[in-house]
């Protein structure tokens, strides 16, 4: 990549692309369905907070730091100083994930097999997925599904996640990198929506 005569590994070259990028991206999200999506995944999540219930998040790698850092702004805050809301990162706990691991196989059991035993009826699961198509995130899924909790699934194109999600959001892109940092916006998105919907000012 050259910019003005700038060498391949010129900040400036590289940020304006990237701001670029993210800009066609955000710009996509902004459609009436996109949009729709957005505020049934905060409905859905307000609704169950307002229940008493918990918000469950899940991801692989960066996906699953993005989990854990969205159950920081719930349990801590986001924008406003207001109570703390009830969130668990799925996956996070090692002796926990290590033992599913070992015990059942990861990609089977590792997140599924976890909010199985956490998540009751009218909770909410918030998946992360760059690819769609990660068989742990699937599988948390369908026991979302099974155990009636609601679902929320953020994710990028080639997908497999259609018939899993309750709220469904698609990052037009299978930029693994730009996907997982337009996901970051997107969970600050629901939070500030989250945090508005429940009257908590900022």
């Amino acid at each position: 990549m050259s910019v003005g005569g700038s060498g391949p590994s010129d900040p400036a070259a590289v940020l304006a692309e990237r701001a670029d990028e993210h800009a066609r991206l955000l710009s996509q999200l902004q459609a009436p369905e996109s949009c729709a999506q957005l505020a049934a995944a905060a409905a859905t999540i307000v609704e169950s907070l307002s229940g008493g219930g918990t918000i469950y998040f899940c991801g692989n790698g960066g996906s699953s730091a993005d989990a854990q850092h969205l159950v920081a702004e719930f349990v801590g805050r986001y924008r406003a100083d207001r109570r703390p809301l009830a969130a668990v990162a799925l996956g996070s706990t090692q002796a926990v994930a290590s033992a599913l691991a070992n015990d059942y196989g990861y990609a089977e059991a590792g997140i599924a097999r976890e909010l199985d035993a956490l998540a009751r009826e009218d909770d909410v699961l918030v998946a992360l997925s760059t690819s769609g198509c990660s068989p742990n995130v699937i599988a948390a899924l369908e026991m979302a599904r099974a155990k009636e909790v609601r679902t929320v699934a953020m994710t990028g194109l080639g997908h497999q996640l259609g018939d899993l999600a309750d709220c469904l959001i698609v990052v037009d892109s299978s930029v693994v990198a730009l996907i997982q940092e337009i996901h970051a916006v997107l969970g600050h998105v629901i939070c500030e929506l989250v945090e508005e919907q429940m009257g908590f000012a900022a």
